[in-house]
């Protein structure tokens, strides 16, 4: 098993996401996946993640989002697609389709690579179906879908991924639109004083790289709902250099306590805000600590 570690910043939601889709994306990718986060030198918050064979499970998701492209695929007979936004939509006569066919924002994204490999991103349609949050804090009802934000995203760090292997979470770029999952973007215009949209010499720099691999960490988890504006997460550390299965990553997101007795566990609690219209966008405003359940 070849074995990698990265820096992360636990109050940061979209980063423990992102590790979390480094999970997702070196399973698919190499198989064989394990990881944990490592806290134990407080000045280096560290996520550690295992996978099959010999190559560097960070280093090979990099690669792949260096070269993929989007597509989305709709159920056959769908009136829905994203053509409107140059991405090409495939129609799924399989009869499997992961949920209600309500929209072409909610149409699921597929990453693929020339080599066939391919990431599917498809959280944010499973509210009703799966009685899991969404996590859908950008406003695309009727609008801009979750696909087109995962081609901008991966425009954004095209050929630049592999070059920040060591410290992926610092990738930045001029950046427009996001899932809205790296607070260090978001603003609410009330409190910043000002909205830089109306300024035409303010820039808003983003770190697409988190949004897109936080997107693909929910494949399988989710953070806990409290109310509308307000979500916990848990992040499940590392007692010795043992890593875990992937179950109980996914497993302790959603937790109040360990998954398991013995388990280092933070909780952290994050507060969302309207950046814009209520009832449409949100954005994560503040992140705090709290004690874990025993």
């Amino acid at each position: 098993m070849a074995e990698a570690s990265i820096p992360v910043d636990l109050t940061n939601p979209g980063q423990v996401f992102a590790c979390l889709g480094f999970l997702e994306a070196a399973e698919a990718l190499l198989r064989g996946v394990r990881g944990g986060f490592d806290w134990r030198n407080p000045a280096d918050a560290r996520f550690r993640l295992g996978a099959r064979g010999g190559d560097d499970p960070v280093a090979r998701v990099l690669r792949f989002l260096d070269e993929a492209t989007v597509t989305s695929f709709a159920p056959a007979g769908s009136p829905h697609s994203t053509d409107k936004w140059r991405i090409e939509t495939r129609k799924d006569d399989t009869g499997a389709f992961p949920f209600k066919d309500s929209g072409q924002d909610v149409l699921p994204a597929r990453l693929s690579d020339c080599t066939g490999e391919h990431i599917e991103i498809d959280y944010w349609g499973d509210q009703g179906q799966a009685r899991r949050d969404r996590v859908k804090f950008w406003a695309g009802a009727g609008g801009y879908p979750g696909a087109a934000l995962a081609r901008d995203a991966l425009d954004l760090v095209r050929g630049r991924a592999a070059d920040h292997v060591r410290d992926p979470f610092s990738l930045s770029a001029e950046q427009s639109s996001s899932f809205r999952f790296d607070w260090r973007r978001d603003y609410v215009p009330i409190d910043a004083g000002f909205s830089p949209n109306a300024h035409d010499d303010v820039v808003m720099r983003g770190y697409p790289l988190v949004e897109l691999l936080a997107a693909i960490g929910l494949t399988n988890a989710r953070p806990i709902r409290r109310q509308r504006l307000e979500y916990g997460y848990g992040v499940a550390g590392l007692a010795g250099d043992d890593l875990y299965d992937s179950i109980f990553l996914r497993a302790a997101l959603g937790a109040e306590k360990p998954p398991f007795p013995g388990m280092p566990f933070r909780l952290f609690t994050m507060r969302l805000d309207w950046p814009g219209q209520e009832g449409q966008a949100r954005c994560i405003t503040d992140v705090t600590e709290e004690t874990p359940q025993s």
